[in-house]
């Protein structure tokens, strides 16, 4: 989930930009389809970011509710279309959509269409498999412990501290926050490609303003990086690892002054 993150953000960030900052020096890409292999990497980095999110879901869906499943992989190959569908040329403009797009593509309804169920599938799918999940998962653990607190109740001699119950809240409490930051932060934008592709096909006519395009995709990118830091930080060896990392540099003092 960390490295797909990662790969969001040097594909949608950094190298996205390259090609805007120095444009004269990238005036050769109009002749070979580079961009059209950036969006399709883009596209298929950002797919593996969503479902790897799903994911890790699932496995504490399986780790906690049914231990007998195995995890399955997920396929970005439908990304491929986004290289049928563009000129193969960056517009060198500081614009959401970094890459020309043809006008028989834009008019088609054909194409509107697979864009709409491209964005249903990535995010809008993840949303309903996460709260699902989520559901059940929770479910299950209150069930769970209702069980186990009438069963250590009528043990005798039992501690009333229980590790399997307490490692399973914590399991949940971070499944609940990754969970949780991924809804909010993806919510924008998915409404609001879902909805201009609605537009496109003629369904509402009511366009909603570029500007929450622009916060969107915003909290989108900023998504793959809180993930990574709600993860790591959450976890006990990396916050230990991170204070000896910190305390370091002044025990050197320390040791250098004595």
């Amino acid at each position: 989930m960390s490295e797909a993150d990662l790969l969001v953000i040097i594909l949608d960030l950094i190298l996205r930009h390259i090609p805007i900052v120095y444009r004269e020096q990238f005036q050769f890409l109009k002749s070979i389809p580079v961009c059209n292999i950036h969006a399709v990497l883009l596209h298929a980095a950002t797919d593996c970011s969503v479902w790897f999110t799903v994911t890790f879901t699932f496995d504490r869906f399986v780790a906690i509710c049914c231990q007998t499943l195995k995890m399955s992989v997920l396929s970005c190959l439908k990304n491929i279309f986004w290289y049928f569908m563009l000129t193969g040329e960056y517009s060198l403009e500081n614009d959401r959509w970094f890459r020309d797009v043809t006008e028989d593509v834009m008019l088609s309804r054909v194409w509107v269409t697979i864009e709409l169920l491209h964005h249903i599938l990535t995010p809008g799918l993840p949303f309903v498999v996460i709260l699902l999940l989520n559901a059940l998962t929770v479910r299950h653990i209150l069930v769970s412990s209702r069980a186990r607190r009438k069963l250590r109740a009528h043990s005798s001699g039992g501690s009333r501290r229980d590790p399997e119950m307490e490692s399973r809240r914590k399991s949940i409490i971070l499944l609940s926050v990754i969970s949780g930051n991924f809804n909010l932060l993806w919510a924008v934008l998915m409404v609001f490609l879902i909805w201009r592709q609605i537009w496109y096909l003629g369904s509402v006519s009511v366009y909603l303003p570029p500007f929450l395009w622009e916060s969107g995709f915003i909290l989108q990118l900023l998504s793959c990086c809180t993930n990574t830091a709600i993860y790591a930080g959450t976890q006990t060896q990396f916050r230990k690892q991170l204070k000896n990392v910190l305390k370091y540099p002044l025990t050197s003092i320390v040791k250098f002054i004595r």
